[in-house]
């Protein structure tokens, strides 16, 4: 056979296509334009196509940050985040995020290669095997798997419609290796490939439940709005606006819903949660659970006698932890459309003497945060550290804030305020560590503005590698990582050893930052540190701060030491 004989019988058929083609094809189809993960066997090759045919692809440095990145990215656009991991381990690692992602209810499809099923099924011994598809499930929205090619499209618009649809949640989509390398003809592809069409429709309230929970609504004496992250992920910021402003009912953000209305807003009731929770006889929940963020709804810190309105997209959701009063069922942006359109025929407006008595509290309690704001003590303490931080970053709304440690996530909290919608991303439900590089990645990565992501020692150590990620894709993320030399505290001066809690003494983390090109600060009293943030943020490039703050700063597991188990035994620490 002649060399050109060869050359023409080697080159691929036109009339015919494959599995990596048709993968990449489908997600383009669907409007997914990033893809975050870590190459590998079997899916290195259909990443390079991905990137080939223009799909944004971020490598990282572990799975679970790729995993946590995609379902931020999720949270923050309301589409599929996808990530893309090698099989088994890798798999395995980026578990961790689905399940995070399924807990906060952020869309996000962890898309994995596996072994071959047939070795699998008879365990057999295979490449890193392992039944990936079923050990999915239990974490996960919904899990599937893809054995044939004229399979993918539908198999990716199955996922992506479970992934944003009614609650979202995380979807494990498996692809066996073989299944990427099988043949197709073309047009039968092609005909394959599914567009998925209003992949997360509205869901309408029934007009009785509306009518049901402003009658409740309209009995109360000291009513509560609450806002949860499933108000900032619904993106109904104009129709939440309108129904606290008109009504005039006091309301509490959790965490991730800070900036819904701005913190400095004058019905905002957070300077005054345990207050105005306490005593609240009708509560109102928007795409906020009754889980242990808000005490299951039960005493000490809740009254007996509150009656609840809960607006969720779940109806499994209503009666979870207490009786329900008037369940409204549906999107909370179609919910509170209709609140808006019945209350111009009712007046919900609280009593004043409930406003007054939260005013009291709040302007004690802010007196008392005065105080503490005001010190500067040497070291620099969790309160003057993060008033540095505040400082650098007043007039600056625009940027992201990521958060998370013990006592560095409660402080910031209450320090940092924020006044755009998700702008603040934090632990969230699981109270997890781990999520902040990968977060402030993500963050970046889909809204091309600044993040500051405000980090404790020990949080940081889950997923500080991915500070080369950062500084490789030369994002706009500046970390800052409050060092106390431990988890929680650092070990007393001249202990012997290192207790449980304790980390490495004078850790030099920015130097970490400097090996991979990024601008690393040492920061040692608060002008430093404000300096440093408002140099880095000027300058929009990798950085990394290292603020030393006081190693007995802190308490044993921050705001929640309550959620440690103590011994039964009389005198037992």
């Amino acid at each position: 056979m002649s060399q050109c004989a060869k050359m023409v019988e080697n080159m691929p058929d036109p009339n015919m296509t494959d599995g990596f083609h048709l993968v990449v094809d489908a997600l383009k189809l669907n409007g997914i334009d990033t893809i975050y993960g870590i190459a590998g066997i079997p899916v290195t090759d259909l990443m390079r196509l991905a990137q080939a045919q223009s799909i944004r692809y971020v490598g990282f440095r572990h799975e679970q940050s790729a995993g946590n990145a995609a379902a931020i990215a999720g949270y923050l656009t309301q589409k599929s985040g996808i990530c893309m991991t090698v099989s088994a381990p890798g798999y395995l690692n980026g578990l961790i995020a689905l399940a995070n992602a399924t807990t906060n209810c952020f869309p996000m499809i962890l898309i994995s290669g596996s072994s071959d099923r047939a070795i699998i099924d008879l365990e057999q011994g295979d490449y890193e095997e392992l039944d990936q598809m079923n050990a999915a499930k239990p974490y996960a929205k919904a899990a599937y798997r893809i054995n044939r090619p004229q399979d993918i499209g539908i198999g990716i618009a199955r996922a992506i419609r479970a992934a944003v649809s009614g609650r979202p949640g995380g979807v494990y989509l498996d692809l066996p290796a073989k299944l990427l390398g099988m043949a197709i003809e073309l047009e039968t592809a092609k005909k394959s490939l599914v567009k998925v069409i209003d992949p997360s429709p509205r869901q309408i309230p029934d007009p009785a439940s509306i009518a049901r929970a402003l009658d409740v609504l309209a009995t109360a004496q000291r009513p509560l709005v609450i806002l949860g992250k499933g108000a900032a992920y619904a993106q109904a910021d104009e129709e939440i606006r309108s129904f606290i402003e008109a009504t005039g009912i006091p309301f509490l953000p959790m965490s991730m819903a800070k900036g819904l209305l701005p913190d400095d807003h004058a019905q905002s009731v957070a300077a005054a949660r345990s207050y105005a929770i306490g005593h609240t006889d009708v509560a109102m929940l928007i795409g906020a659970r009754l889980n242990w963020l808000l005490s299951h709804g039960r005493g000490p810190l809740w009254p007996e006698t509150t009656r609840f309105v809960q607006v969720d997209i779940s109806p499994t959701e209503m009666d979870s932890n207490r009786a329900i009063a008037a369940p409204v069922v549906g999107d909370i942006k179609s919910a509170l459309a209709a609140f808006n359109a019945a209350i111009k025929l009712q007046a919900l407006q609280p009593k004043a003497a409930w406003l007054a008595d939260i005013a009291e509290h709040k302007r004690k309690n802010q007196e008392r945060m005065a105080a503490h704001l005001s010190a500067d003590p040497n070291p620099m303490n969790f309160h003057s550290a993060l008033r540095a931080v505040r400082n650098a970053l007043a007039g600056r709304p625009d940027v992201y804030i990521v958060n998370e440690g013990a006592n560095t996530l409660d402080f910031a909290r209450n320090i940092i305020d924020i006044y755009e919608p998700r702008h603040r991303l934090d632990s969230g439900t699981w109270g997890v560590m781990g999520v902040g590089m990968g977060y402030a990645i993500g963050a970046a990565v889909v809204t091309g503005k600044p993040v500051v992501a405000i980090e404790g020692d020990s949080a940081f150590g889950f997923c500080g590698m991915e500070v080369e990620t950062i500084c490789r894709y030369e994002l706009p993320v500046i970390t800052i990582i409050l060092n106390n030399n431990g988890i929680y505290r650092g070990d007393p001066a001249g202990a012997a050893g290192c207790s449980p809690t304790g980390l490495m003494r004078n850790a030099r983390y920015d130097k970490m930052m400097e090996a991979f090109g990024g601008v690393g600060y040492y920061a040692a009293d608060t002008p430093s540190l404000t300096k440093a943030l408002s140099d880095a943020l000027v300058a929009k490039k990798p950085a990394l701060i290292n603020a030393v703050i006081d190693p007995t700063a802190g308490t044993e597991s921050g705001h929640i030491q309550s959620l440690n188990p103590r011994s039964a035994l009389s005198g037992s620490r």
